[in-house]
């Protein structure tokens, strides 16, 4: 198993360790070298394809021949109807307005996208060009195009300029303040205006409850019941350590953890500690020990003789997947299912975000967490903001700085605003065992210097994808059915992304999902045969999990205890707690 490399070993290492932490701050912690090396091996490898050069040639010509015809058309065909010369993407938003339509606006958003469609035969299918060096360059070849677009340029933009002329220049205005304001609370390390409207406690994680159990690592939560009679099964949620767990009881129309206990259900749910500086040295099992075995031990106590339905979230889930393979190795059988929500257990196909995941890029972060001893939430958000330019970039500038239009944060980008940190070492054995390396799938992530093996679980699994993650691809979590060696595994592919999908409460309209239930003993369909053939239901899919939930579970007995005083766990304090609280 390859660890993080260690840089404080002598005054040659030290002169590496400065260097990559200046490196890194001019480079916003991107590694140039893998820049290079993804450029240069596709530009090679071009400079020597004579047929790929004259294809790119030929089809520049075309898209030419295209655009003229398409300007031939605009003269001779009334305003706003003609024929466009390249489709739109389905889910590009960028240029549906209909103001699109009118000259010249046409002929620029034409023009761009035969330009994108190009540049993107230019940056493929180049032969002898490894794939991740191919995806590197098409990726960073669309985000350079990406900044040319004329839909965030005031001038070129038709939706601006109209706005522009109605207000005789009043959206420039706003604008200018709302980047005064976006600067200023950027220098100052503030949070974005509108998050002092989402105080934990306050106006979100309103869920009643009780710390039941506190350690330097997490709070545990236990909910108090509505009902009179409960699941004898308790769930158990762990969420990811890189967010703040009430993504999961935001406001009380769209918290799970509220919906799973007015079903009836005994609801426990881990908070994680935001780390410091002191934090440096936790590691990977001591997010398995303190956390999440800590919490199955409270939970176990507080609500004795009875397994546990365990729920993980992204990397909570990935945590989940390690924990329970050691369980099952271990002869522990206190679970009774595992639901996995955007969780990847391998990450051979990570995604976009491999992009940024490679060693030159982690040495970069290591030597920046050698230095603070953890990760910053910034340099993580740097990363996603990439993988979702349009709505997180460009969109922003369009309609707050062009447009003056500052939209009012909600709970749930309120909660996104409130990011967390991550531990140095534990981040490093993250990168390098799980996305680097992808140990678990293959069997040799070692957990007490044995390895666990995901094929030695054997309780029934739940796992949902959605349809448009940028950070747990849902192909890649679909993988759990073949690594999975259990009597069932259901998985649910629902609308909506990493965080908006999960967040799906019945009632909210434009929500879909797919659900199938693979059984041991049949060959599970690769995943875009099973998206062919699986039906779709329209709504939330949180009923659909639940029905599963109360299908694995026995009979309804009566609210267990809030927490065990008598057995070491006492009320700490109120829910949501405190780490949930800390800055």
């Amino acid at each position: 198993m390859k660890e993080s490399t260690t840089y404080t070993q002598g005054p040659f290492r030290q002169l590496d360790l400065a260097s990559r932490i200046n490196q890194a701050r001019f480079s916003s912690s991107l590694s140039p070298e893998a820049a290079m090396l993804a450029w240069m091996d596709w530009l090679s490898h071009l400079a020597t394809s004579p047929g790929k050069k004259l294809e790119l040639l030929m089809a520049g010509m075309q898209n030419w021949g295209r655009f003229f015809n398409y300007l031939q058309e605009c003269m001779t065909t009334p305003l706003g109807e003609t024929r466009d010369c390249v489709d739109r993407p389905v889910s590009d938003r960028r240029f549906a307005a209909p103001e699109w339509q009118y000259w010249p606006f046409n002929a620029l958003h034409q023009g761009f996208l035969l330009g994108q469609e190009w540049l993107a035969q230019a940056t493929t299918q180049v032969w002898g060009v490894e794939k991740k060096h191919e995806d590197f360059v098409s990726f960073y070849a669309r985000q350079w195009l990406d900044m040319f677009s004329p839909g965030n340029q005031l001038l070129t933009n038709p939706v601006v300029l109209r706005r522009t002329l109605e207000e005789r220049g009043a959206n420039l205005l706003r604008g200018v303040s709302n980047w005064q304001d976006d600067v200023r609370r950027l220098v100052a390390e503030e949070s974005p205006e509108g998050t002092e409207n989402f105080v934990p406690g306050q106006s979100v994680a309103r869920t009643p409850g009780k710390v039941v159990f506190r350690n330097r690592l997490i709070e545990l939560i236990q909910y108090t019941p509505t009902t009179d009679k409960v699941k004898a099964e308790p769930i158990l949620i762990v969420p990811a350590w890189i967010m703040k767990y009430y993504i999961l009881d935001l406001s009380e129309h769209n918290s799970m953890v509220k919906y799973l206990v007015d079903q009836g259900h005994t609801v426990f749910c881990i908070s994680w500690k935001n780390p410091d500086e002191g934090d440096r040295h936790l590691g990977m099992d001591d997010y398995l020990d303190l956390g999440l075995g800590a919490a199955i031990d409270a939970v176990t106590t507080i609500v004795p003789k009875a397994r546990v339905h365990a729920t993980g979230y992204c990397l909570g889930g990935t945590l989940l997947a390690i924990a329970a393979a050691r369980m099952a190795r271990d002869g522990d059988d206190r679970l009774a299912s595992l639901t996995f929500f955007a969780a990847q257990t391998d990450f051979s196909e990570p995604g976009e975000l491999a992009l940024f995941i490679n060693e030159s890029q982690i040495s970069l972060l290591e030597a920046q967490m050698q230095q603070k001893g953890y990760l910053a939430a910034e340099q993580m958000a740097g990363a996603f903001q990439m993988l979702r330019s349009y709505d997180l970039l460009w969109s922003k500038i369009v309609n707050e700085y062009l447009l003056g239009e500052r939209r009012p944060l909600n709970d749930l980008m309120a909660w996104n605003a409130d990011a967390t940190r991550m531990p140095a070492h534990m981040h490093a054995q993250y990168l390098r065992r799980l996305f680097l390396n992808n140990e678990l799938s293959r069997g040799v992530y070692t957990v007490g210097d044995k390895p666990v093996f995901v094929s030695d679980i054997k309780v029934p699994m739940f796992a949902v994808g959605t349809v448009s993650d940028h950070v747990a691809p849902w192909r890649s979590v679909y993988k759990l059915n073949s690594l999975a060696d259990t009597s069932e595994v259901t998985f649910l592919l629902t609308s909506g992304g990493h965080n908006a999908g999960i967040v799906s409460e019945p009632g909210r309209p434009r929500r879909s999902y797919q659900v199938h239930t693979h059984t041991h003993g049949n060959k599970a369909l690769d995943p875009d045969t099973w998206q062919a053939q699986t039906p779709v239901t329209e709504g939330s899919w949180w009923p659909e999990w639940q029905r599963w939930l109360a299908a694995h579970s026995g009979a309804e007995v009566a609210p267990p205890s809030m927490g065990a005083p008598r057995k070491g766990y006492d009320i700490v304090c109120d829910a949501p707690g405190e780490y949930v609280l800390q800055k």
